[in-house]
């Protein structure tokens, strides 16, 4: 390709809503414009990279035995109505109506299509098992679009959906998928961490997330130092305590004016703050319930809705605590509490805890010396419903755990038989008996990859594409072509022996001055230039520099082909 036959509008201007680096130099490369919140066309800058990675998806699904199909993109509500996901969906779900007042929904995944599919197209056991993917357009309604593509509202997703007879067949496919997840993000060239998850709304029994780590990651992910070990923070676990020492201590009341959180109580009494417990008052289905957690700890909300009768809770108004508890926010605890109406659940290290300081439910004191049994009875339930924080003991005993950030590019799930059972998709088995359908689902942000690579791979001039993702691997760019008919000829010979080679080339005969035409090299983050000029010429070089790298080199044709070659 020639630029000066390519659509290619960088510029140095960006808009102030462009936070992060992805947006800000996608926009600046040109490989983006905006039309309304989260909805972009992309130029052909962009597209080319965005067609590089669909193409490497393509090619590790295909491998993998997965079957490509197109789902339509408007879904009719009644398949939604099937598995309750026409209410349970929320506002993100875009809903329209036809001429004839029918109502359908923008696709913001395809579970419901493609198990009605299945149920018309898979009769009999034999049929199995089947992998069904497509690299197509989804829409979902976000309330607050931003950061580019990484959080638009239409965008570019690679969607999978398994059947199986068993569950023993899902695992398989399973883990033919996470390693072909991992092929996926290898071939692209990105760092990245697969980390047991959490199922979420989409359901099922087994769950990881690809992440492509970044400092500017949304996700915060939790791995251990010395193994394996690797999940989400919302799932992250550590070390279960030990056992529960004898208490030393006895209980007795201690004046905190004023100290109203555990970590001003510690100060006051000269003590570690992880002598402390923390109180989180919420409502679930079963009423009122106390949480408790180490004073340095934070409450897991996702692992706190795992609890029976607390998947919907909410946190209690003051009212609600008073009403429970006599005292306002800031001086509770569970001793003295009326059990009938007061549910107590306890982090699994508050329950190995010995002569601890708990708010004594009266404005201005708390209790020290507090010990399970002697004082207050066992918890109602023992569960691990904090955070983890860094540094905690890694759960299978190996290391410890450090925290980083990352962007989520992928997603597997196990769903089991969650959407078929819903749906009646069933076939006859092997002794002529109808058995709904094991699925797994598997999703890749195709568009989302494109900003994730950038993220990680960006400095001051501009983007670092990883070789497999940009646009073109070579740029030749031609200094001051008109005054010397040399320096254009050995250039277009270059070039032409470059793509002859197999190596996606452009050449940059746009006539610019070497410092625009280098700004703009760097911006759109080619990997290797190579610069034809007078001076090099007159030497037998060619000026070199991989994007990479801080300084350029003079070598000769065949050292820069080799490198161009990789």
């Amino acid at each position: 390709m020639r630029l000066s036959q390519f659509h290619l509008a960088t510029v140095k201007e960006v808009p102030a809503d462009a936070e992060i680096a992805s947006h800000r130099l996608m926009l600046r490369a040109g490989m983006l414009r905006k039309h309304a919140a989260g909805l972009y066309t992309w130029s052909p800058l962009g597209l080319k990279v965005l067609q590089k990675v669909e193409t490497i998806v393509r090619e590790e699904m295909n491998r993998a035995g997965a079957l490509e199909v197109a789902m339509p993109i408007v879904q009719p509500r009644e398949l939604w109505e099937e598995t309750g996901r026409w209410q349970k969906f929320g506002p993100q779900l875009l809903k329209i109506k036809d001429r004839k007042e029918a109502e359908y929904c923008y696709a913001p995944t395809a579970e419901e299509v493609v198990t009605d599919f299945a149920r018309s197209e898979l009769k009999s056991y034999k049929q199995l098992p089947v992998n069904f993917y497509q690299i197509m357009s989804k829409f979902r309604d976000e309330i607050r679009p931003r950061f580019g593509v990484m959080r638009a509202r239409e965008f570019l997703m690679k969607d999978a959906y398994s059947f199986h007879i068993d569950e023993a067949s899902l695992g398989r496919e399973y883990d033919n998928m996470y390693a072909t997840y991992a092929r996926i993000f290898t071939r692209l060239g990105l760092a990245f961490r697969a980390v047991n998850a959490d199922t979420g709304a989409i359901g099922g029994s087994r769950s990881h997330e690809f992440q492509v780590l970044a400092e500017s990651g949304e996700d915060a992910l939790v791995f251990s130092d010395t193994s394996d070990y690797a999940a989400n923070v919302e799932l992250a676990s550590a070390l279960p305590p030990g056992p529960r020492a004898t208490a030393s201590e006895a209980m007795h009341d201690v004046p905190t004016p004023g100290k109203s959180t555990c970590a001003d109580v510690a100060a006051l009494l000269g003590i570690d703050i992880r002598r402390t417990v923390k109180s989180v008052c919420v409502n679930g289905e079963q009423g009122f319930v106390l949480a408790l957690v180490r004073g340095d700890h934070e409450v897991n909300e996702v692992k706190l809705q795992k609890i029976a009768g607390l998947a919907e809770y909410r946190l209690a108004n003051e009212q609600e605590i008073v009403d429970a508890l006599g005292a306002k926010p800031g001086y509770l605890g569970p001793v003295g509490v009326d059990r009938g109406k007061v549910n107590i659940v306890a982090d699994r290290e508050v329950a190995a805890m010995t002569d601890f300081v708990v708010g004594a439910n009266k404005v201005d004191f708390h209790i020290a010396g507090v010990n399970w049994v002697r004082d207050l009875p066992e918890p109602d339930v023992v569960a691990d419903i904090r955070k983890v924080v860094e540094g905690d003991a890694s759960p299978d005993g190996k290391g410890t755990l450090k925290i980083a950030r990352g962007i989520e590019v992928g997603h597997v799930f196990a769903l089991g038989t969650k959407y078929s059972e819903a749906m009646n998709a069933s076939v006859l088995d092997a002794d002529g008996k109808n058995r709904p359908m094991q699925m797994g689902c598997y999703g890749i942000g195709v568009s989302r990859i494109v900003a994730a690579a950038i993220e990680q791979n960006h400095d001051d001039a501009g983007i670092i594409w990883p070789e497999p993702m940009a646009p073109w691997r070579v740029a030749v760019c031609m200094i001051n072509p008109k005054n010397d008919a040399n320096v254009n000829a050995a250039a277009q010979a270059l070039y032409a022996e470059l793509n002859a080679a197999g190596i996606d080339t452009v050449l940059d005969d746009r006539g610019l001055r070497p410092g625009a035409m280098f700004a703009d090299i760097e911006l759109i983050g080619i990997p290797h230039r190579i610069v034809v000029s007078e001076r090099g010429l007159a030497a037998g070089t060619f000026e070199y520099r991989a994007r990479r790298d801080s300084e350029s080199r003079q070598l000769t044709r065949a050292e820069v082909i080799a490198l161009a070659r990789g």
